[in-house]
């Protein structure tokens, strides 16, 4: 199928599952050539003959789901709340969960991809946070729905374009050579569980200190979607915890629950 035939097929196909055309404008390339394979590999050959599929058949549906999300990750990306995270508002919630008495942080990585994210909290935590607050242990929980990425996240070695953004003292401390990749060492993968998961139908069983959401939900899910996913980890979130959105998503209008953040405008605060 063409541009313009894929294009259709996804405005068509999107609402039924959640999601919004908006979020998948600049991707849709992508997402168009998986769509594409999978419509050879059905034997179908236009956009007509695999909507009609999609019709008939609701668990190609599902399929089609699985097809629509691209990851695109790096180590430290968006630098400012990275940056925000180290010099405030974790050793914000590290002193309130000392005051109440608390001995673990729990941290969620929601849509970790191939696992940058969480282990860079992780690499965060332990060089810059960690002497400061001996007491405290970090727990990550990092998630995905794409299986192959989770794979990559379990291998831990990474090209060192991925680290580009990652400062000179973090990268020093965490990562090893192993021939053309970057692998970070196994004292930083300490706390870290990846697991298979679908952040529209599961939260963590454990209250958790800070959340990560970021080009997940606020980008490719529609505003019902994103509402009830908000609204569902504001209650997960302790009190003053932390929920952090990517470089250019904002929460839908009258989320109960959160407040922005003084330190950062893509993180949000669950009310005290």
């Amino acid at each position: 199928m063409n541009d313009r035939d894929c294009v259709e097929l996804l405005q068509w196909a999107l609402p039924r599952l959640g999601l919004r055309w908006r979020g998948f404008k600049g991707l849709r390339r992508q997402v168009c050539r998986r769509m594409n394979a999978r419509a050879d590999e059905l034997g179908l050959h236009d956009a007509a003959a695999y909507r009609q599929r999609l019709e008939d058949d609701p668990e190609e549906l599902r399929v089609l789901d699985s097809l629509c999300f691209v990851t695109i990750s790096r180590f430290y990306r968006d630098r400012n709340v990275f940056e925000a995270l180290r010099s405030t508002l974790l050793p914000e919630i590290a002193e309130a969960a000392i005051a109440r008495g608390e001995r673990v942080l729990r941290a969620w990585s929601a849509g970790c991809a191939s696992g940058e994210e969480p282990c860079t909290l992780a690499i965060v935590w332990r060089v810059a946070l960690a002497p400061r607050f001996p007491s405290l242990a970090l727990e990550i929980l990092a998630t995905d729905f794409d299986e192959t990425v989770l794979a990559r996240a379990a291998r831990g070695c990474y090209e060192p374009s991925s680290l580009r953004e990652l400062p000179e003292d973090l990268r020093a401390a965490a990562f090893e050579r192993s021939g053309d990749l970057a692998c970070i060492r196994a004292t930083f993968r300490e706390g870290i569980v990846f697991e298979h998961r679908d952040v529209r139908r599961f939260l963590p069983a454990e209250p958790q200190h800070v959340v990560f959401c970021r080009n997940v939900a606020f980008t490719y899910f529609d505003e019902a979607t994103q509402r009830d996913f908000a609204e569902r980890v504001a209650a997960r979130l302790v009190p003053g915890g932390l929920l952090v959105l990517g470089g250019h998503e904002t929460l839908p209008e009258g989320v109960i629950g959160l407040e922005p953040s003084r330190a950062s405008p893509h993180v949000y605060v669950r009310a005290r």
